[in-house]
């Protein structure tokens, strides 16, 4: 036949081999970076809303510099996606006081 190929069986997701291996997917050490980012501004102002240009200044294992995570944006986000989080995810959100998410 011109031009047919035979079906192949598709590769595994990449995401499946870090998880595979232990390492956690890209998307995954955003998501705990913003929540690090969010717990060490709930320690310090409280229940109070973050606001959409704040950015916060975490420690990250391995890296010498802070690094700086858009918290307001992150927040943004996360409520845009919800329905991808995890029910982990989700509880420690509700935990750190972002209900709606």
């Amino acid at each position: 036949m011109l031009g047919n190929k035979p079906l192949e069986e598709p590769s595994a997701a990449p995401a499946a081999g870090r998880a595979a291996r232990g390492r956690p997917s890209k998307a995954q050490q955003a998501f705990q970076r913003g929540l690090t980012a969010l717990a060490q501004w709930v320690e310090r102002e409280g229940a109070r809303p973050v606001p959409c240009g704040h950015a916060e200044e975490i420690a990250v294992d391995g890296e010498t510099d802070p690094v700086v995570v858009k918290l307001g944006v992150w927040i943004s986000n996360i409520r845009a996606r919800r329905d991808k989080l995890t029910q982990e995810q989700l509880e420690a959100l509700r935990e750190l006081g972002v209900e709606r998410a």
